[in-house]
């Protein structure tokens, strides 16, 4: 198979009722992609769903041996891809693969190397207060420590090449590898690129497994890589990268 344009990492931790569903839709898109099937040590049968759909080549499955956490499923899918883009794609359903479109189009179009699919928390019945709240105070501290102006850092929707996305060198286990992605981008000098999207938000009945110490964990590793020092060439790979798209 040749490169493909993107590179879609599918991370899911016993999500058995969902994730065929998210495959078939994202299969669907008009785009050149692949599918990178991660399962992280599941109990149910999200592995056999992922086998069942893996071909070997636009779909491809791997599976951790025991639960390792999001940022670790991340590290594999990244390891496997082989796209110019890649695109995280939660296998819940609260993101829709519809909005592949809106997340490409400012790299065809040259305005942008990294871009966020920013939620607007409009109305919603399974909206938490609390959640959506956490959600802005993450992303005013972002804004304060690393002097930018985002709507919405812990989007699950973060695109950006390959070669970029490999260079930021991750080491989050769970969710608090959002803020770890977005501070090394600033960090690594990017400017990011919001595009609105449409989000479906999970009840914690539905297996929404944020929590508060979760928002808690965001605010310490956002002050922890303030500080940051990229690996050396990476500046220059960074400056490559925006300077040829």
């Amino acid at each position: 198979m040749d490169q493909p344009y993107l590179s879609v990492l599918i991370p899911a931790y016993n999500e058995e009722p969902t994730l065929k569903r998210v495959i078939d839709t994202v299969l669907e898109v008009p785009e050149d992609l692949e599918i990178i099937l991660i399962d992280d040590g599941s109990n149910d049968d999200t592995w056999q769903i992922m086998l069942g759909h893996a071909d070997g080549d636009r779909v491809r499955a791997v599976q951790h041996s025991v639960n390792r956490g999001k940022g670790a499923a991340i590290r594999t899918g990244l390891e496997h891809a082989r796209g110019h883009l890649v695109l995280i794609q939660d296998a819940d359903l609260e993101y829709s693969p519809s909005d592949f479109g809106a997340l490409l189009e400012p790299f065809k179009a040259d305005r942008a190397t990294v871009v966020y699919g920013s939620r607007s928390f409009s109305s919603h019945a399974a909206y938490s207060y609390w959640y959506v709240m956490g959600n802005r105070l993450v992303t005013l501290v972002t804004n304060v420590l690393y002097n930018c102006y985002l709507a919405d850092i812990e989007t699950g929707y973060k695109v950006m090449p390959l070669e970029v996305a490999r260079s930021l060198a991750l080491s989050a286990r769970g969710f608090e590898l959002e803020p770890e992605i977005t501070a090394k981008l600033l960090r690594l000098g990017h400017r990011i690129f919001e595009v609105p999207i449409t989000y479906t938000a999970r009840s914690r009945e539905e297996g929404k497994k944020l929590t508060a110490m979760d928002g808690i964990k965001a605010i310490l590793t956002l002050l922890r890589y303030r500080s940051w020092k990229p690996r050396p060439g990476s500046l220059n790979d960074a400056a490559t990268m925006r300077s040829s798209s």
